[in-house]
């Protein structure tokens, strides 16, 4: 009895066309992941440290904070681009462990809608907040 094993490196699939699309895609990455550490731990710092930590966040501290347009603009990058940077990730697994066509489709058209419903909803919800609910 013989088990055939495939030879090292042997492609499982075609080689995809050739183009800079993984290059950009990885650039990318390090890219955004440079800039999510410096809004990532400013966030942190702002929120959990400064002027009493975390006992002063509330509905009337978002509606202040959501008040001026560098904020907005900080939490909009902070969402547009840890959602694209997970997203990219995602679907870098995505086409590494899918074997088949079919699932690859499926599985990143999930993930490419699930991505552009979070953002979306996001952005709405940062644009769009009113500080003056009446009740």
């Amino acid at each position: 009895m013989s088990l055939a094993l495939d030879k090292p490196r042997q492609p499982r699939r075609p080689a995809a066309r050739r183009s800079n699309g993984e290059l950009y895609s990885w650039l990318f990455m390090r890219l955004s992941g440079l800039l999510l550490v410096v809004l990532v731990l400013g966030h942190l710092f702002i929120m959990n440290i400064l002027d009493g930590g975390i006992h002063r966040i509330n509905f009337g501290f978002v509606a202040g904070r959501w008040a001026s347009p560098f904020w907005q603009f900080w939490d909009l990058a902070m969402l547009w681009l840890a959602q694209i940077h997970g997203g990219n990730g995602v679907r870098t697994i995505i086409n590494d462990y899918a074997r088949k066509d079919a699932t690859r489709f499926w599985l990143k058209m999930l993930l490419y809608v699930s991505m552009v419903l979070i953002v979306s909803l996001g952005t709405f919800v940062i644009f769009t907040f009113d500080p003056n609910i009446s009740n």
